[in-house]
């Protein structure tokens, strides 16, 4: 299962609010091995915490990055879902986070990652479909946790954004 390694670099450029968010998960993981419970069928409960998480962290990359604004940053109507999407119309993307990062790092493999988690870490789990409820098992809400978490290390690492911070 996931680690969380505190004294990482990763870990000391997240805000209390995402270190917050991550200890709840990490609390509600360890509250199920406790206390195991055979009636749930749907682990996303799991993911939850790291989700919002995670979406604070990309929120708080792209600031720190210039790729937004700190108001666009502090705005109730920014959406990484439409920012981080590399299938928007390109007449779609005058905002686009993904464009900015590709050409942060001059190669698309990050962006695709930080759009792929996006995707199956948060809306595939948390939008309702009648058709398809996409219930998740416990080693899979493992999977998607600890993904999350190594995407997120590897970010911080990649774009150099602790540096940005301090320039």
């Amino acid at each position: 299962m996931f680690t969380i390694d505190r004294a990482s670099i990763f870990w000391s450029y997240l805000s209390p609010g995402q270190k917050g968010l991550i200890e709840t998960g990490v609390y509600l993981y360890e509250d199920l091995q406790k206390h195991p419970d055979l009636r749930i069928t749907d682990y996303s409960y799991l993911v939850f915490p790291f989700a919002k998480a995670y979406e604070g962290f990309l929120k708080q990359l792209f600031v720190d990055l210039k790729f937004i604004s700190r108001e666009k940053f502090e705005s109730d109507s920014f959406r990484i879902g439409k920012a981080l999407n590399p299938s928007l119309e390109k007449r779609m993307r005058g905002e686009s986070v993904y464009d900015k990062l590709v050409a942060h790092s001059g190669d698309p493999r990050l962006a695709d990652k930080l759009w792929e988690m996006w995707k199956q870490g948060r809306n595939l789990l948390f939008h309702y479909f009648p058709h398809n409820l996409k219930a998740i098992t416990l080693p899979e809400a493992e999977t998607v946790i600890e993904d999350m978490i190594n995407l997120i290390e590897t970010t911080v690492t990649e774009t150099n954004v602790i540096a940005a911070v301090k320039s």
